[in-house]
């Protein structure tokens, strides 16, 4: 199952090869990988750190790079040829890709940047088995502050433990603690908008209190079966080894696929700094 799973995605960059120079639809990478949209685009992004059309930007901007090397190549060619509009559009791009000018590449010749063509492979470890239980949950609510956050460049794992710690040097932890009347804290990844590459980023607790009244923000977690991994060990390494074995192992080698929605860490009383620290990973699930 796991070896299907992996060919699939290979066909899928294959697919996204030979069509740098054209239109890459989301839902024809996904017809390849059997699965919908948005498990694709969560499960790519998982494995390689970077969304679908990060990743496009990037291989366009690597080719457009080696074309301009060419002397007899105009900028405007290469920045229609490679999905720009306009070449100020295709400059400020490729400045921000490159560090240069496509112009500057063409009068001196400067040193570029590669991103090269990302490949799938299986590797068999030998590594400790998954602790994980399947709970179905009735919906839930839960309070506390959101931000949303991008994906480009991997700025969602930067910008994410700023706002925790953000969080806990302002008492905002022991507030929301406090009128849920939970002390276990959860961070909910929502409201996916995969074009524009950045979701919405909660962190909050389940509100046992039944709030009515609060300038926090309150916002319900749907009915849902929740495939549920437990993390031991320091945060943050433990539990992202965790979330990168769902998407490569666990999807994979099961007859399960993301249900859709929000998906959420659970983090209980402890010191997160210990090496015997436990919290939980919750993903929405459902039969293939």
């Amino acid at each position: 199952m796991k070896m299907e799973a992996l060919r699939r995605l290979n066909d899928c960059i294959t697919y996204i090869e030979g069509n740098l120079e054209g239109e890459i639809g989301v839902e024809e990478l996904a017809k390849l990988a059997f699965t919908s949209k948005y498990q694709f685009q969560r499960t790519f992004t998982m494995l390689t750190g970077y969304s679908v059309a990060e990743y496009v930007r990037k291989r366009r901007l690597t080719l457009a790079a080696q074309e301009l090397m060419s002397p007899n190549v105009k900028v405007i060619d290469v920045a229609l040829r490679y999905g720009y509009e306009t070449p100020e559009s295709f400059s400020k791009a490729f400045r921000k890709a490159h560090g240069v000018s496509p112009s500057q590449v063409k009068k001196t010749g400067k040193a570029l940047k590669a991103f090269p063509r990302i490949s799938f492979h299986i590797q068999l470890k030998g590594e400790m088995e998954m602790n994980y239980r399947i709970v179905e949950k009735d919906a839930f609510q839960v309070i506390g502050v959101s931000k949303v956050v991008s994906t480009v460049n991997g700025e969602n794992h930067q910008v994410i433990p700023t706002f925790w710690d953000e969080v806990n040097e302002s008492g905002v932890d022991e507030k929301i603690a406090k009128l849920a009347g939970n002390q276990e804290y959860v961070g909910v990844c929502m409201d996916f908008d995969h074009p524009n590459e950045r979701f919405t980023y909660f962190i909050g607790a389940e509100d046992l209190a039944n709030v009515t009244q609060s300038e926090l923000e309150k916002r319900e977690i749907p009915r849902n079966t929740w495939a549920v991994f437990e993390s031991v060990g320091p945060m943050p390494h433990a539990i992202q080894a965790v979330w990168q074995r769902i998407y490569s192992e666990w999807f994979p080698s099961t007859g399960y696929k993301h249900a859709g929605g929000p998906e959420f860490e659970l983090y209980l009383p402890g010191d997160v700094t210990q090496e015997d620290y436990r919290c939980e990973v919750w993903i929405p699930i459902m039969k293939n």
